[in-house]
């Protein structure tokens, strides 16, 4: 692309419901994007006052997405991250918590000189700023920008306003204004209804921003005469009404909007003239192998939030990449941890292949996690816990192996009296629970010869982390004598971050999150050690 190109906006709004996949569309036009050669990054504003997701159930909002700069993000940073296989970061999530804190602290210290503070043109006005902050860094080519909620909404209102402004103040060459909407089936008439779409886009058009693209999310395929009806009524041309089925993967979206002509409406409306046709011969591999296995195993996912899917949404996508990559598919077979008991363990988890202990916090269902975890040890089957889920092997171990059975995370009984899991250090003086934990990318340093390093082919490592208890370092020689090796360290504070059974099939536990680093082009060692053993097993 041409350097002195102005970097070009893409607005991608949504209506009707939510969670119609503005998320995955914004992912899988920035693919396209990549794909022919520029360079892309997507960032999204979330309507919520919380400052970030980081102190929200994953209930409300599925889970907390960890940057590599330990930014707490919405979990659609996530998929950014998957799809452009590029990192994020603290700017690409912007909450209205954050724009208000701005604002507010801004007022506090003088800087609006004696203004009445308003939501024009003050609050607006950050939100601009943070919408052209990535593409000012001149990093980038073109910035999608996912406006989270629903229009008409009362609070992602100011977010519509600054989109309004932006496309008055920017050269109409480098902005676009995408959106996405419902078309329902009515299976009782028996046809596809478009009211729903006519009235979210007049919403939207009354707030002042008018869609050059209207994206519709369909069960069914959209006939040309409907989508003549969507553009007449919706005052965009018929070319630019484009259906997003319901497709078999969400890896396939980036296909399917190529074939929809997405992409190409994109470069024709931004002017961006020196590109080429997209690259997608290793994305169309991947999917060829997530679609054409030749095996399968059973995995089981213990949690305690696993009604939810979002959930767990990065370690379920990390077992799709694994599983591609060992031509596997994996069935991810979830477990509420608070169901299990010593009596029924070993009927629930009869037909694993492989256990993952998933991450959390507080005291529900840690019982559970502790009993998957023994019957994963003392039946040989292949395990991987990770944060929360490592630290309950540690609990585990010193309760049945060294015979402590008082022993305990400090997190839920702080009078334990073996506390083989503690608060770390720099976390006692800290009351304050939103950022604050250890947050981000560390280095750590693996054992030669250990499971780990041979997973990793490396002793060098960085993995991503989210907690503020650790593995109480005055036990370690108790651990290892027993049989339960510290194979991975941080380098500079010595924090064990993996431990690992030698003579167990895979038996390992990590304090990190190596979910949120696994990408279809780069699957993340451990899970792909966890199916691989599991495989094994089977």
């Amino acid at each position: 692309m041409n350097p002195v190109m102005n970097t070009k906006y893409i607005f991608i709004t949504g209506g009707v419901a939510s969670s119609l996949g503005k998320g995955i569309i914004a992912s899988s036009l920035a693919k396209l994007l990549q794909a022919r050669g520029l360079r892309v990054t997507i960032q999204k504003f979330d309507p919520y006052i919380n400052i970030d997701p980081g102190t929200l159930n994953p209930y409300e909002h599925g889970e907390c997405y960890v940057t590599e700069d330990g930014a707490e993000t919405d979990l659609d940073l996530g998929h950014y991250e998957r799809f452009l296989g590029v990192y994020t970061s603290k700017a690409n999530n912007v909450t209205t918590g954050k724009i208000y804190h701005t604002v507010i602290t801004k007022e506090r210290e003088g800087a609006y000189l004696g203004k009445t503070v308003q939501i024009v043109p003050h609050i607006t006005d950050e939100i601009k700023r943070r919408m052209l902050l990535l593409g000012r860094t001149g990093e980038y080519d073109v910035i999608l920008t996912e406006i989270g909620g629903t229009v008409g909404d009362m609070e992602s209102q100011p977010f519509i306003e600054a989109v309004r402004q932006l496309q008055w103040e920017l050269p109409e060459e480098d902005c676009m204004s995408i959106h996405l909407t419902l078309i329902p089936y009515l299976s009782a008439a028996r046809e596809l209804k478009t009211k729903p779409t006519q009235h979210s886009v007049q919403t939207l058009q009354q707030s002042g921003v008018k869609p050059d693209v209207i994206v519709c999310r369909t069960e069914h395929p959209l006939s040309t005469e409907l989508r003549r009806k969507i553009a007449l009524f919706c005052n965009v041309k018929p070319g630019h009404v484009i259906q997003s089925i319901d497709a078999w993967s969400i890896y396939q979206v980036p296909l399917n909007m190529h074939e929809e002509h997405l992409d190409e409406l994109a470069v024709r409306k931004l002017q961006i003239d020196n590109y080429s046709q997209p690259e997608l011969t290793r994305w169309k591999v991947f999917l060829d192998r997530i679609r054409h296995p030749s095996r399968e195993v059973n995995i089981v996912l213990v949690g305690k939030y696993v009604e939810l899917q979002d959930a767990y949404k990065s370690i379920q996508e990390a077992f799709v990449h694994a599983g591609a990559a060992k031509d596997c598919h994996v069935n991810v077979q979830t477990l509420q941890s608070g169901q299990i008991t010593p009596d029924n363990v070993a009927s629930l988890l009869q037909g694993a292949d492989g256990i993952l202990v998933a991450p959390g916090f507080g005291e529900r269902g840690l019982e559970g996690k502790v009993c998957a975890i023994r019957y994963a040890r003392e039946k040989g089957i292949p395990f991987l816990g990770i944060c929360l889920g490592m630290q309950m092997c540690v609990v585990e171990f010193a309760r049945d192996v060294l015979g402590w059975p008082d022993a305990a995370s400090a997190e839920v009984n702080p009078q334990a009296g073996h506390p083989v899991i503690c608060l770390m250090e720099d976390q006692k003086a800290t009351t304050i629970k939103g950022g604050t934990m250890r947050l981000g990318a560390y280095a750590c340093r693996l054992e030669p010869g250990s499971l780990a390093a041979s997973i990793y082919g490396s002793t060098e490592i960085t993995e991503r982390h989210r907690h503020r208890y650790e593995f109480n370092s005055e036990y370690l020689d108790a651990f290892q004598q027993a049989g339960l090796k510290a194979t991975g360290r941080n380098p500079e504070t010595g924090l064990v971050e993996v431990v690992e059974l030698p003579d167990h099939p895979f038996f390992i536990g990590v304090q990190f999150h190596p979910e949120y680093k696994s990408t279809p082009e780069r699957p993340h060692p451990l899970f792909q050690g966890l199916v691989q053993a599991a495989l094994k097993k089977r």
